[in-house]
């Protein structure tokens, strides 16, 4: 069982090196993600996604040393509209990453701009882009997202060696309300019903990597909240992981690593997801949609096969009691990347 950090601990020695003592997970962002050095290693990103029952919606900031890559996308549910806008910039010419979760970042620019804005209790999100998409469309979006001071998120630092690490903050089932203008088009986020998610990340990858990722967000069968979040092949052998389910704001940190069972010459075809050792989780993953993204700059080349769907299944808390979920809307990825 990994080691739970339960008071302030810096990611990094003074040298730039793994800190021995930020190996584990957390409940609270006690972890200091103070990257430094190691030029073309150090890969920093605030993703947001918000989801409810008609619309995924996402915008992220992102900074791997030689480039910044910005990305907005959007689904419908209902049409099975989507969109996506991505911005390069080279050597991340004024991008300037926050050290901790909790701070605002943000780019503009005549082709996009993402305003990620931190206040007590609350992120506000501001993403704007003239000519978005492939129908090159105004999309506008205005979101605020709730955040209570007791809620517990994942916090977790993945050691593959002392030079090679990342540090990351999963924050699913987060209330949102607000709106988002594509086209003309009007959607209409409510906190009663819709949820953000964040992937913040910081750390010092190798040159190549892989990894897959599973997160949902919305109320159980029994009416709970809840927010899932389970990972693979990237963390696999460090004896950590970033796997497990907030319920009602209480984290359950979910030890054991999981089985991903998916047809790779059918992407739309149920996945599979279960502990490898224990019943702790059994899920079903049925995708709805597939977004293929892929990157090929040179020294940076990656893609990624994001699925858009529900998933259905059980998962076991730490007090033995079981979860039932049914079509609960979220996503699933395998992705591949040299950066």
């Amino acid at each position: 069982m990994a080691k739970e950090i339960i008071s302030k601990t810096p990611l990094c020695k003074e040298n730039g090196k793994l800190n021995p003592e930020a190996i584990g997970w957390a409940r609270d962002p006690f972890i200091h993600p103070n990257v430094k050095g190691s030029f073309g290693r150090k890969k920093k990103w605030n993703y947001w996604c918000v989801t409810n029952d008609h619309l995924l919606f996402s915008a992220t900031i992102s900074d791997i040393d030689y480039a910044a890559s910005l990305f907005v996308y959007i689904y419908d549910r209902e049409t099975k509209a989507f969109a996506e806008e991505t911005v390069l910039i080279p050597l991340s010419r004024g991008i300037e990453m926050p050290v901790k979760v909790l701070e605002s970042v943000q780019f503009k620019s005549d082709k996009m701009t993402i305003l990620i804005s931190e206040d007590t209790n609350q992120t506000k999100i501001h993403v704007k882009c003239p000519d978005f998409g492939e129908q090159k469309e105004m999309l506008t979006a205005d979101l605020m997202i709730q955040r209570q001071q007791q809620l517990e998120a994942l916090h977790v630092v993945i050691p593959w060696s002392e030079k090679h690490f990342q540090y990351t903050a999963k924050q699913p089932a987060l209330p949102t309300q607000g709106k988002v203008d594509w086209g003309e088009n009007t959607f209409i986020f409510d906190s009663k019903d819709s949820f953000a998610c964040l992937d913040f990340g910081r750390g010092k990858w190798p040159y190549k990597s892989k990894w897959n990722w599973g997160s949902a967000s919305g109320y159980s069968k029994d009416n709970d909240l809840i927010g899932i979040n389970i990972g693979g092949q990237w963390t696999d052998g460090t004896g950590q992981n970033e796997n497990g389910i907030i319920v009602n704001g209480q984290l359950h940190k979910i030890h054991d690593d999981m089985e991903w069972e998916y047809n790779k010459d059918n992407w739309m075809q149920p996945w599979k997801m279960k502990t490898r050792h224990t019943n702790q989780v059994n899920l079903t993953f049925t995708p709805e949609y597939e977004r293929v993204a892929a990157t090929n700059a040179i020294i940076i080349q990656s893609e990624v096969h994001q699925l858009f769907g529900t998933y259905t299944g059980n998962i076991k808390l730490n007090g033995g009691q079981y979860i039932q979920i049914e079509n609960l809307f979220g996503w699933a990825e395998d992705h591949i990347a040299r950066w």
